[in-house]
């Protein structure tokens, strides 16, 4: 019988909470059983192992990311709406620094999450999508876009993480400039 209290959801949770603060590669099944003070046996009556555990923790973070992204962009067009969702994507990832690291790996076929893990994905693009309609760009321009933002926006806040902006310029500043950019790029794709 499953321990009271403890469900896939919450163990997901958990063990999300758990990625934030050590990080998503270190989150292991004897470190969420140390969370709930059980054995780590008793995970697996939530959760078929550790990928499976991570795999969770991606669509999860996908949701929440899309999530975001999808109430910045709610009533804006064009750069507004790029600023919108950039702000949004940056404050998830530093916010949720072991969700947003989850996000980044794509899918494999035969994943346990597979077709969670692309619904999440597919509701974060549309997104996306949608705003980029707003530049008058669509199909293969629209992913080749996509792309483009999304390699932005990680850089920036990858590095921002890392501590790799030790110039004495304003972070905020640059992360705007980078949009601003962006948005330029996009207005003439």
């Amino acid at each position: 019988m499953p321990r009271a209290g403890l469900s896939e959801e919450v163990v997901v949770a958990e063990a999300a909470r758990l990625a934030d603060e050590i990080g998503y590669d270190r989150v292991t099944l004897a470190a969420v059983a140390d969370r709930f003070d059980v054995a780590v046996p008793s995970l697996y009556k939530h959760v078929s192992g550790r990928e499976a555990l991570q795999q969770s923790i991606a669509v999860r973070a996908l949701r929440e990311l899309g999530a975001a992204v999808s109430t910045a962009a709610v009533g804006r067009a064009g750069g507004d709406a790029l600023r919108a969702i950039a702000d949004a994507y940056r404050t998830y990832a530093r916010e949720h620094p072991g969700g947003y690291a989850a996000t980044l790996r794509a899918p494999q076929p035969g994943d346990a999450a597979h077709d969670a893990h692309e619904a999440a994905s597919a509701a974060l693009l549309e997104t996306v999508f949608a705003v980029l309609r707003g530049y008058g760009l669509s199909g293969d321009d629209a992913i080749d876009a996509t792309r483009a933002i999304r390699a932005a926006l990680h850089g920036f806040t990858s590095l921002e993480a890392a501590g790799g902006f030790g110039m004495p310029r304003d972070v905020d500043r640059s992360f705007a400039r980078l949009v601003d950019a962006l948005d330029t790029a996009l207005a003439g794709w």
